[in-house]
């Protein structure tokens, strides 16, 4: 373990908590039913919304059994005031007795552009004696520009057209090689004005911006505004600014980058950079609302200044050079003088594409120190972090002449020399520079790109002092929401694995990998990896930004992509298990937050989407219209039938398209496309399944085919059970998985299915043969048809394939392949090798699920119902928390010789069905009594080897005999998998050692 602070970035900042009892000189009585975390559209206190109807919702706690909500009242109001009783609130729900409910979307008059609004929610208890009185919370939110006719500024920009001089390079072999690309504009307005009582500041970019007043940063994200599809969408942000404006003087200044507008973006050679425009450009508008309540605006236009500066160029895959020798300093600041600057050129006047984001943005949201700095050449300085991450350098140069250099270049792994391995990011240069101009105690950080690395390799220091290199780390902000411990360290290390590899892949868009020359929204990465991504954090909001952008990527026949935003090079009408994501994404979601906004916005798409498929192949067999057809990408054993993963996934969209028009209240498309459902099923078992099925006297009964024909019967041992056997046609791992997840097949053929399934994970090694479809299924399926054993036992093989096979050859990230090294085979293909891909790390919702065992009913949504079911699988504990949308859900298991101890908190009008594994029923106790009948507690099932008991809301601590003659690590995994640990390969240098480090 290192001694640097990252161990404190290993634990991401946690959801609000629910307020605790104030300390007094005595135990406080248990605190009654409380509400917290109140959010509006998935956001705390948003500053900036342009939703006419947003969602106020908010989580529940209470340290006292049963005390569950019974009704709710919501005020909204421009005065907090009015949010009293007596007040004369803009809206007001008055009691409504429902107690589901942690939410209600705002149905009140118009909500006014650029105001603020208060609101408090009223929570009435119910059950408890004597009832409590109702319990409060209060928050806001404010409104942006609801009209795009509301803005006045103009589009304005540096000059663009070409320099009229230009001279040739003299620093020959050593040029600095800017890409072609542009250096980054600056942009300044002076103005007079009176200190107000409120200044708003809305303001967005085609390209990236940094904004100033007075020469201090505006806000605190980065990369902004964020990437959508600009044909679309230009997204904008709004800013508090009231204390950065002073009486007086002020400027109003901003840099611009070409960021996805005009940079580099994807791998597409012919079309490598400015998908959406040649050069950057900047909207913005500062609202000044004085005491008296009147109202100035000062906007882009063509008043503005403007020159180049600092910032030679960057882009997000090249890098950044900033090259001090161009510094203007105070050009941000009042008092300089701009006469020698050009005038900005007005390029747009329009706005009908500007919307509020959504989500919230991209933030530094920490800093690693590293864990290790070596001198390997004169100058030259590797710098290892101990952690794959995407983000950027911050370094602090004490001296540099001028003219003279520092380059910073980047890696996830080095090359078995000490040297940076970079030929896996293909044309990505993924270096920053900075030329001196002789000022001492520079720091550079660049502020237009990043990168993914570990690794950084800084040349044109002397000597590097530790103190002065950390990493900074950048994600979209999402709160984190969930967190999961164990008792085996690989397996720890695993979810850390996945968890970095989410925060490294959450930037604007949900993207593959955050190194090379790609870093696109994929879609199957995304719907594969959801599940765990959505309990690790709260990404409701970040998803409903980038559903709008797989909404407008669609084709003009209703075809979802591959990727989105939508891409030259990648624009690809969807693949199975790709375009499927745009049905798959908006349910999950749903059955996530409880919000049905996300099924009512997308099934129009979802709808779409299916007849598209169902018009191209009548047949109901998916051959036709599957676009590059990936299958199921990058599975190391033999390939699925492309027509067996395809017409799965069109039966499983036909089904969740289905539901989804149930939920809203569509009764006859629900109907429509639950036949189309049950229709596709019916075909896929006559197409591609194979059944042998006994006879009544042990003899088997002959095989059918697929096209329905039968052949003759075989003599058995006649130690036959019935049970058919069966197969899916390739016989493959994952064709068994997509049948059994999507349930595919009849009762009695599913168990045949699941059967075979096993015995090919247990033929295996037991092992995966899966890719990235595959991969998600395979843990749920397994502990779905009673093998959660064998899900354990994939979980803890070392052996290629495997999870924890990078994590012994010291990956910190998730791995795009299973292979992507290997100590006999070393790199695989550099044109296609990430280290940090989160797609395999989808089995981390088992952890949570099937380890932990927390979970919500099937038929739940929002975490109404919970199901909790461990599966110690030879661990001696396990836990897991997670910030449902109704408040903290725990589950945390203990194994000591022969006791079994569960732990269970479960929110406010929340009820949970708990199975309690035991080897003696009788022995279970609740608390140390016996389970019986009460007011919060319901037996409801005993078996041998588990009680199944209802509870309601409240903390309960379960206690069983659970004898295991032999309780260490390996006790329960098959004789192949009872391997001696081991620590790193000394062959895997590149990779060995991270900030958490456990010895196994």
């Amino acid at each position: 373990m290192s001694g640097s602070p990252a161990a404190d970035a290993r634990t991401p900042r946690p959801a609000d908590p629910p307020p605790a009892p104030p300390p007094g000189p005595s135990p406080a009585p248990p605190a009654a039913l409380r509400p917290y975390a109140l959010r509006c559209d998935h956001r705390a206190a948003p500053l900036g919304t342009d939703q006419p109807a947003p969602l106020l919702s908010w989580r529940l706690a209470s340290d006292r059994r049963g005390d569950d909500p019974v009704a709710y009242r919501v005020r909204v109001a421009e005065d907090p005031r009015d949010l009293a009783d007596g007040g004369r609130p803009l809206w007001d729900t008055g009691r409504v007795e429902d107690p589901d409910a942690v939410g209600v979307v705002y149905a009140g008059p118009a909500l006014t552009a650029r105001t603020r609004y208060h609101w408090r929610v009223t929570v009435w208890p119910g059950g408890a004696s004597p009832v409590p009185p109702p319990a409060e919370d209060t928050s806001w939110f404010e409104t942006a520009m609801t009209d795009d006719h509301a803005w006045t500024a103009s589009w304005i920009a540096h000059d663009p057209r070409p320099v009229d001089v230009v001279d040739a390079p003299t620093e020959g072999v050593v040029a600095l090689d800017h890409h072609g690309l542009a250096p980054c504009p600056t942009l300044r307005r002076a103005f007079t004005a009176a200190r107000p009582a409120r200044a708003r500041l809305y303001v967005s970019a085609r390209g990236l911006y940094e904004v100033r007043i007075n020469g201090a940063r505006v806000g605190d994200a980065e990369l902004a505004p964020g990437w959508t599809d600009y044909h679309h969408r230009v997204q904008y942000q709004t800013y508090d600014v009231t204390d950065l404006v002073r009486d007086g003087e002020n400027v109003l200044a901003a840099t611009l980058a070409d960021g996805w507008w005009s940079g580099f973006v994807g791998f597409e050679p012919r079309r490598a950079g400015a998908h959406y425009g040649t050069f950057p450009q900047l909207i913005a508008e500062l609202h000044l609302t004085g005491a008296d309540g009147r109202t100035t605006k000062v906007v882009t236009d063509d008043t503005w200044r403007t020159a180049t500066g600092v910032t030679r160029h960057a882009d997000l895959l090249m890098g950044e050079c900033h090259d001090l020798r161009f510094a203007a300093d105070g050009w941000d600041r009042p008092g300089f003088d701009d006469s020698a600057w050009s005038p900005a050129t007005v390029t747009d006047t329009g706005h009908r594409l500007l919307v509020a984001s959504p989500d919230e943005p991209v933030r530094a949201t920490t800093t690693l120190l590293p864990r290790t700095v070596t001198r390997v050449a004169p100058g030259v300085h590797l710098v290892d972090f101990g952690q794959n991450l995407a983000g950027r350098v911050r370094l602090h140069v004490p001296a540099l002449a001028p003219g003279e250099r520092v380059v910073v270049r980047h890696a996830e792994v080095l090359d078995g020399t000490d040297r940076l391995y970079t030929a896996n990011l293909r044309t990505a240069a993924a270096t920053d520079v900075l030329v001196g101009d002789g000022r001492p105690n520079v720091m550079f950080e660049p502020r237009f790109t990043y990168h993914g690395f570990r690794y950084a390799e800084i040349n044109g220091l002397p000597d590097l002092d530790p103190s002065d290199v950390v990493a900074v780390v950048l994600h979209s902000d999402t709160p984190w929401a969930g967190a999961f411990d164990c008792s085996d360290p690989d397996i720890r290390r695993l979810h850390d694995c996945v968890s970095w590899g989410q925060r490294s892949n959450f930037v604007s868009v949900p993207t593959d990998c955050p190194q090379r020359d790609e870093r696109l929204g994929w879609l199957a990465d995304a719907q594969v990896f959801l599940p765990t991504a959505a309990l690790n954090a709260d990404v409701a909001a970040f998803f409903t930004k980038w559903l709008r952008d797989v909404d407008d990527a669609r084709t003009p026949d209703g075809g979802f992509t591959n990727v989105a935003p939508r891409l030259a090079g990648v624009d690809d009408e969807g693949a199975p298990g790709w375009g499927d994501a745009g049905v798959i994404i908006p349910w999950h979601l749903h059955r996530t937050y409880g919000d049905p906004r996300f099924l009512s916005r997308a099934l129009a798409g979802m709808c779409a989407w299916v007849d598209l498929i169902h018009r191209h192949n009548p047949d109901l067999v998916w051959q036709k219209r599957v676009g590059p057809h990936f299958s199921d990408w990058l599975a190391p054993g033999t390939p699925t039938p492309r027509d067996v993963i395809a017409t799965a996934y069109f039966a499983h969209s036909a089904r969740i398209t289905s539901l989804a028009a149930g939920v809203v209240g569509e009764r006859e498309t629900a109907r429509r496309y639950g036949e189309l459902a049950d229709a596709i099923s019916a075909v896929f078992a006559e197409r591609f399944v194979t059944t042998d099925r006994p006879g009544p006297d042990g003899t088997s009964a002959g095989r059918t085919g697929p096209d329905g024909t039968s052949t003759g019967g075989t003599s058995t041992d006649g130690t036959s059970t019935g049970a058919p056997s069966l197969r899916i046609e390739g016989d493959t791992q994952t064709g068994y998985l997509v049948a059994l997840a999507f349930e595919l097949l009849p009762d009695d053929l599913a168990d045949a299915a699941a059967r075979r399934l096993a015995e090919l994970i247990e033929k295996a090694g037991p092992a995966l043969t899966t890719g990235f479809l595959g991969v998600a299924l395979a843990a749920p399926v397994l502990d779905a048809y009673g093998r959660a054993d064998l899900a354990h036992a994939l979980l803890r093989r070392t052996e290629h394939p495997s999870w924890l096979f990078p994590l012994r050859h010291g990956a910190t990230t998730v791995w795009e392949r299973w292979d992507g090294w290997t100590p006999d085979g070393g790199f695989q293909a550099a044109s296609m090798n990430s280290f940090n891909h989160y797609a395999l790390g989808s089995v981390g919702e088992w952890l949570y699920r099937g380890v932990a065992g927390l979970d919500q009913h099937p038929d739940s949504t929002g975490y109404r119902h919970l199901r909790v079911r461990p599966h110690p699988g030879g661990l001696t504990h396990a836990g897991a928390r997670y910030e449902s949308v109704r408040g903290e859900v725990q589950v945390r298991w203990t194994r000591e010789d022969d006791r079994f101890e569960l732990r269970v908190q479960v929110p406010p009008g929340v009820t949970a069905d708990v199975r309690v594994p035991t080897t003696d029923p009788a022995s279970v106790r609740e608390s140390d009594a016996r389970i019986e009948n009460g007011p919060h507690l319901t037996p409801l099932a005993t078996a041998h080897d588990h009680v199944l008991c209802r509870v309601a809301s409240g903390t309960y601590r379960f206690t069983s005999v659970y004898t295991d003659t032999d309780t260490s690590p390996t006790a329960r995994l098959p004789h192949a998998l009872r391997q001696d640990r081991r620590r790193p390969s000394p062959a895997a240098a590149s990779f060995a050692g991270t900030h958490e480090e456990d010895t196994p």
